[in-house]
């Protein structure tokens, strides 16, 4: 489960804007200015964070970094921390009173999701707690992020989205690199986006792949690395044909809340759709985020790959007038 993004410096505010409406507050420097108190940035693994706080900063915030146990692998010497356990609200909840805050963002990887025993409440977030409890036992990362989002809002702070503090990340329709779909990664690409839209209303996963117009692998809990891993090792068996590469389609879930768990592709997705042997990656338009971008445009270049925006609304999802 990613927070707010997982694992790229892409060019102006929303590029590409496929028509999709954006939830949470400004964007940027606007977003700062805005508030009049200061801005918490929730970390838990992979480089989004780090990104975040570094985008906060050149918009005039000065964020607190607030460092989940056993997820956060950056230190953040340069930035005023706390750490705290993934389900201590009551914790939380001081470290908002403490440093002001009245804006939060999730952002970056969560591997393991608590134990409803390890949840810490305040008596403001007590009547929370049995939509948190559902979501724990049985809800997808979506319901159990509106969950956690709903916690938050309930201590008096506005959650906000990754993109309204670094737009530029956001992927743009069309294609980022040298190279650009065949028509073959057309059909594949078409393919799995409906699998990966059908999949995301089960709240289930994010991403889906198509080699030859069959959908060979759908995301579950494991991730996109893992589930290209596993596209490699079938491939390897003879399961799936060698001689057709496939494409790597990443969405929103129909359903979700942009402030959260924005489908994200960097240089190691490029690395995994490698070694599993795709043609390219295709992800939505306006709500993903690209990480890295100059690496990753760089390495999908050097391997042939292609890696592009699409927009799952659009009559052959908005690659007729950019490919």
């Amino acid at each position: 489960m990613t927070v707010g993004g997982a694992s790229g410096d892409t060019s102006g505010g929303l590029p590409g804007d496929p028509g999709h409406g954006v939830e949470g507050g400004p964007t940027g420097a606007q977003g700062a200015s805005v508030s009049q108190g200061r801005l918490a940035i929730i970390a838990g693994h992979g480089f989004l964070p780090r990104y975040l706080a570094e985008a906060a900063r050149a918009a005039g915030d000065d964020p607190l970094v607030i460092l989940l146990n056993n997820e956060a692998e950056d230190r953040f010497e340069d930035f005023p921390t706390e750490p705290m356990g993934i389900a201590d609200i009551g914790r939380f909840s001081g470290l908002l009173k403490s440093y002001s805050i009245d804006r939060v963002v999730l952002s970056g990887g969560v591997r393991r999701r608590p134990d409803w025993r390890e949840i810490r409440p305040t008596f403001r977030t007590l009547k929370q707690l049995p939509k948190i409890v559902r979501a724990l036992s049985r809800g997808g990362d979506d319901a159990l992020l509106r969950a956690a989002m709903g916690i938050i809002e309930a201590e008096g702070c506005r959650v906000i989205g990754a993109h309204d503090i670094a737009p530029n990340l956001l992927m743009r329709l069309g294609p980022i690199g040298r190279h650009v779909p065949a028509e073959e990664d057309l059909r594949d690409i078409m393919r799995a986006a409906e699998a990966a839209l059908k999949l995301g209303e089960l709240d289930i996963g994010q991403g889906a792949v198509s080699v030859g117009g069959r959908v060979v692998a759908l995301e579950g809990v494991e991730g996109t690395d893992r589930m290209l891993e596993r596209v490699a090792s079938l491939r390897a068996e003879g399961r799936i044909s060698k001689r057709r590469r496939g494409v790597l389609v990443k969405l929103c879930k129909p359903q979700q809340d942009m402030r959260a768990d924005l489908p994200t592709i960097g240089p190691s997705t490029v690395e995994s759709a490698l070694k599993a042997g795709l043609a390219g990656v295709a992800v939505e338009a306006g709500r993903a985020l690209v990480l890295e971008e100059a690496a990753l445009v760089a390495a999908a270049d050097a391997a042939g790959l292609f890696i592009c925006g699409i927009d799952p609304l659009e009559p052959k999802l908005g690659l007729d007038a950019t490919t």
